[in-house]
């Protein structure tokens, strides 16, 4: 057993540690729940203008254009979103602080005129800029600018959707699947919260969504939610493999950055004059039905990937994490239809099993199927989320993701997502 004076010694170490993350994470909660609401606010705004002038969609090319200047004026044009925050954290990678009003304006944008992206995947990359500049104004180190960048990813996650719990849990489960970050589990917390009081504060009160009609927990119904998961870990594999195939071949097909944007954005425009505006932007009003109503459009998770691929291949800013929350809902709620089993149900657990699928974060997905639904159909979302991180294999969103260890083996493994 350890000296009374070195366990006094080591815990007056933790203390420490634990007043100097109590205070920087305040700090980061603050600032970037404020930017967070500011963006969730911006967001909620254009969405509405666009929903209300629908003529909008028209100048999607112009936005186009518009964001590839931008990003052209300060040096950022091969910026990799996202990707970048997760290389920061596990290496000495530099995110620019230039990064936060540049996802900033360029998503506003993007939703402005109709893009289908989301704003988690911004609301990422925003807080992990914001989180990087405050290590690097109070002189950080390698290993405590990595639990900065985190706690920026937690703040404005938490703000910008309303989950303060996934939230935490979130960017210490996303980087290295399988390995997780506790040390960061204080700074996230406080952040995360912070930035969650911050938002209600202001009248962002996020997502939330009733499920009724949830069916008792029967072998026959555990059957059907199964099959459910085993479609939607299929689905998060082809949503990968789309969205990562397209981008490779626009780029291939239309190499000028200006003209790649502005004519995929003419395609958009003519996909909404044959599908209409259900496609636009994030979608919420459309999960909002398939979750709370159970109807949906047979063919909406196709249409929604193919206009998110497009949208996201060509240049276009948001993130991928809504689209993927579109397309869970809408094939889950289908395939409750066909199982005969709660469309309601199906289209919740399919929500949060198809974004595990395509993040490997079951624990997030966990939390966030919680924090979204409720506890009552917690057995069924456990097995479909359990299901969807076995079975989605090693593809991802980011490909950034290092998978350190097996999905199906305690083997230590450590490769890049696909």
């Amino acid at each position: 057993m350890k000296p009374a004076k070195k366990i006094a010694k080591e815990e007056g170490a933790h203390l420490l540690t634990f007043g100097k993350w109590l205070i920087f994470s305040l700090i980061t909660g603050i600032v970037v729940g404020v930017v967070g609401t500011v963006f969730s606010a911006s967001m909620t705004y254009v969405t509405r203008v666009r929903q209300e002038h629908s003529w909008l969609v028209l100048l999607l090319p112009i936005a186009g254009l518009l964001i590839v200047l931008l990003y052209k004026l300060l040096n950022q044009e091969h910026h990799k979103g996202t990707n970048l925050v997760i290389t920061a954290i596990r290496t000495d990678e530099l995110i620019h602080a230039r990064t936060a009003p540049l996802i900033f304006v360029s998503t506003i944008l993007t939703h402005l005129c109709g893009g289908s992206s989301g704003r988690e995947g911004a609301a990422l990359q925003l807080g992990g800029s914001i989180g990087e500049s405050i290590g690097r104004i109070f002189k950080f180190d390698e290993k405590d600018r990595t639990i900065i960048i985190m706690c920026g990813m937690s703040a404005a996650f938490s703000a910008v959707f309303g989950t303060p719990l996934a939230a935490v849990i979130f960017p210490m489960e996303m980087v290295s699947i399988g390995v997780m970050y506790y040390a960061a589990l204080v700074p996230c917390t406080v952040a995360s919260l912070v930035a969650n009081q911050i938002a209600l504060y202001c009248g962002m009160h996020g997502e939330h969504f009733v499920v009724s009609n949830i069916p008792e927990f029967t072998v026959v119904n555990t059957a059907k939610i199964g099959i459910l998961a085993i479609l939607c870990a299929f689905l998060s594999i082809v949503f990968c493999i789309v969205l990562h195939e397209t981008e490779k071949r626009i780029r291939v097909w239309l190499k000028n950055p200006y003209i790649r944007i502005a004519v995929c954005g003419g395609i958009i425009i003519i996909l909404t004059a044959i599908f209409g505006t259900d496609y636009n932007g994030a979608g919420m009003e459309i999960i909002q039905r398939a979750v709370e109503e159970g109807e949906v459009f047979f063919a909406a998770f196709l249409i929604k990937m193919v206009f998110t691929a497009l949208t996201l291949g060509s240049g276009y800013k948001g993130g991928e994490i809504v689209p993927t929350f579109f397309l869970g809902a809408t094939f889950g709620c289908l395939m409750g239809q066909l199982l005969g089993i709660s469309p309601m149900l199906c289209a919740a657990a399919g929500m949060t099993g198809v974004f595990c699928g395509v993040t490997n974060s079951p624990m997030t997905s966990l939390f966030l199927s919680f924090e979204l639904f409720g506890m009552e159909g917690m057995p069924y979302y456990l097995i479909v989320i359990a299901i969807c991180y076995m079975l989605s294999g090693y593809v991802g969103l980011y490909k950034s993701q290092r998978i350190v260890y097996s999905k199906s083996e305690p083997t230590y493994i450590n490769r890049k997502s696909e």
